[in-house]
Parts: structure tokens; C-alpha cells; sequence
């Protein structure tokens, strides 16, 4: 079975849908993408807009999901462009300018803080509900080289 997701103006997943092998060959039977969009376009609107997801992560990085993002020529850390499915960036609580020094790392389709995962949460701070969250305002005012702060625990 192949799978196709279909995206909305902002190259949001809105459906992903499951498509037989059979609907998606050519004559030669080889597995085209461009004949299992033509497909879902007959299917569910000529003026939709398809791209083929992989169940098992072998087409365009990541299975696509409902809410992820299509992500295609754009430049990435160490990548010179992506064709991607990909989570939305990760959310800051004081984002000044966004959370925008993060980056999709290489060959991968995640994204990645400068300053690599967030600390490990003790006990005592998961018994109290707290959790580490990105500041980009603070990472973007820190002056160190390199840069040091950018994980906050909330209070």
C-alpha cells in the first residue's frame, strides 16, 4: 500500500490517505508518484494537492501526519535543500525574535536546539512540574562564545 498526503496552501497536512499499489503503477508496473497524485486528484479534487509519505520513513524523512509541514528547497544545516515532512519547530515561551536559531540537523528530519537536547529534569523538579523550555530571547542576549544559555526551567 502506498500513502499520500494531502496538503493545504501553507504546505500543511490536512488528510493522509492510503492508496492500493495497483493506482499508483505504470505499464511497466513501477511505482510512480506523480500517477498516485493524478489519482487522489480524481479522487478527492483535481485542485488538491498530493506528495507520497512513507509508512515507514523511506520517502521524504518522516511518515507525514496531520499538522506536520511539507518542507521542500529549503536550505538546512548541512543540507542544501530538503524534501521533508516535519513537525512544527518547537515552541519557546519568550520567543523575541521566534525560535528561529533552530535548525533540521543533518540527514535528519527533526529539528535540533543550538545547544543540543534540553537538561535532564530530576525528580524533584518533575515531582513539581516543572520542565525545561527554550528561551530564544535569552540565547539570542547571550554574549558568550560559544553561546551557553538558551534552556529555561519553568518555575
Amino acid at each position: 500500500m502506498a500513502h499520500f498526503a494531502k496538503l493545504d496552501s501553507n504546505n500543511h497536512v490536512t488528510q493522509v490517505i492510503v492508496v492500493n499499489n495497483s493506482d499508483i503503477t505504470d505499464s511497466n508496473g513501477d511505482e510512480i508518484e506523480s500517477i498516485g497524485v493524478a489519482f487522489c486528484q480524481k479522487l478527492l479534487g483535481a485542485d488538491t494537492n498530493w506528495k507520497q509519505t512513507s509508512y515507514n520513513n523511506n520517502v521524504r524523512g518522516n511518515y507525514a501526519g496531520v499538522g506536520m509541514t511539507y518542507m521542500e528547497g529549503v536550505r538546512t544545516l548541512g543540507v542544501a535543500s530538503t524534501d521533508i515532512f516535519i513537525s512544527h519547530r518547537p515552541e519557546c515561551k519568550n520567543p523575541g525574535n521566534g525560535s528561529g536559531s533552530w535548525a533540521i540537523g543533518i540527514n535528519t528530519a527533526s529539528w535540533y536546539s543550538p545547544l543540543g537536547d534540553s537538561p535532564g529534569i530530576t525528580t524533584t523538579q518533575r515531582d513539581a512540574g516543572q520542565s525545561y523550555y527554550w528561551d530564544e530571547k535569552a540565547y539570542q542576549a547571550d554574549t558568550s562564545d560559544p553561546k551557553t544559555v538558551g534552556w529555561a526551567l519553568t518555575s
